[in-house]
């Protein structure tokens, strides 16, 4: 099954399925000689793991990342990293009923088609699970960042229709001083009520994630198909129940003028403003990049719903497991993994554009 890997000079191969042994990747492309903060890289998968809190799904797996080369006396040796993250806690008798059973808005009907078969347990290779081992990859790529001055933070801005309203890019960062991950501490109490509700009910909910990256040189993205927004939309895109990104003023920049638009450059090689999102022609600009990842309500509710079977007859699917009533808060860690990730690889692929 190709398309397993993510980037050019920073690359992130990811394997395993959601109740197989283990899921896991090989990140190849690490700069050599660098400490890493290995608990981090486990603080930043604990963010990830699922049964952290009541608005989640229960499953409890301790996602702890076990490093199998490419470190060596806590630095980076330059090879390839390996790790993989034990499933400790599959159920896949959860999934016994939908052998045969296409559950609606789920991969399982493309998978089948696409392969001639499919792994049913918990969608197997297109189960969020796999996002896991984004997130190591993602760690490792924020410590790199960190060390040239490069910032990466997300926040829950949005939940059904309960959304954070103003200029999101003058919102202090974060401290996660809640379960939902939003930093409006009043907003998030609403959001919280409102998903415990919607998973009482057996539904689910979308949501958005808001992310600023600060401390971005001027220069990184490529033209003409590798234009580092285009890359920022790819990876987020990727991102299991993604449904839409925009990067900048995004679709409200069509109810502006040119004259308001234009961000004007000042003599320092800033701009005055920051529609542009920090990337103009595809390359960073200096200024801060900002962009917003809407997640559409997870598609496995606990209410039964009509669909088909392999036999392409209609059939009913029985509403059970253990899924998020709103996928928003776990995909936060997720959102700023990707976002590194793409960040690295770009300025790694700027050093060699230069002599």
């Amino acid at each position: 099954m190709a398309g397993n890997s993510i980037g050019h000079t920073f690359k992130l191969t990811t394997f395993g399925e959601s109740h197989g042994e283990a899921i896991g990747g090989v990140i190849d492309g690490v700069p050599s000689n660098f400490n890493l903060n290995l608990e981090a890289v486990q603080l930043e998968l604990d963010r990830r793991k699922p049964g952290q809190s009541a608005i989640v799904t229960q499953r409890k797996e301790s996602d702890s990342v076990r490093f199998l080369s490419g470190i060596f006396e806590g630095k980076t040796t330059g090879s390839p990293i390996g790790f993989v993250i034990e499933n400790e806690n599959q159920k896949s008798k959860d999934y016994s009923h939908i052998k045969e059973i296409y559950r609606p808005s789920h991969a399982d009907f493309t998978y089948d088609k696409k392969y001639g078969y499919r792994d049913y347990r918990g969608g197997g290779r297109s189960s969020a699970r796999e996002t896991a081992s984004r997130v190591v990859a993602g760690a490792i790529a924020k410590q790199f960042l960190k060390f040239l001055g490069i910032e990466v933070n997300s926040f829950v801005s949005q939940v059904g229709k309960l959304k954070l309203e103003g200029d999101l890019t003058q919102i202090s960062l974060p401290k996660e001083e809640n379960i939902v991950r939003c930093p409006h501490p009043q907003m998030a109490e609403r959001m919280i009520d409102y998903i415990k509700a919607i998973r009482k009910e057996g539904d689910t909910i979308g949501g958005v994630v808001f992310t600023r990256i600060t401390g971005v040189p001027f220069g990184l993205g490529l033209p003409v198909f590798d234009k580092l927004h285009a890359d920022l939309g790819k990876a987020m895109l990727s991102i299991n129940a993604v449904k839409g990104f925009e990067y900048g003023s995004g679709f409200a920049g069509v109810e502006m003028k040119g004259s308001q638009h234009n961000d004007i450059i000042q003599s320092d090689g800033l701009t005055a403003t920051n529609h542009s999102g920090g990337i103009q022609g595809g390359i960073s600009n200096g200024n801060p990049i900002y962009f917003s990842v809407a997640f559409k309500p997870v598609a496995t509710i606990m209410l039964d719903q009509e669909s088909v079977n392999s036999k392409m007859e209609r059939v009913k699917v029985e509403g059970k497991g253990r899924h998020d009533p709103c996928v928003v808060p776990r995909a936060v860690p997720i959102v700023e993994a990707m976002a590194a990730i793409t960040l690295l690889d770009h300025y790694l692929r700027n050093k060699m554009t230069q002599i």
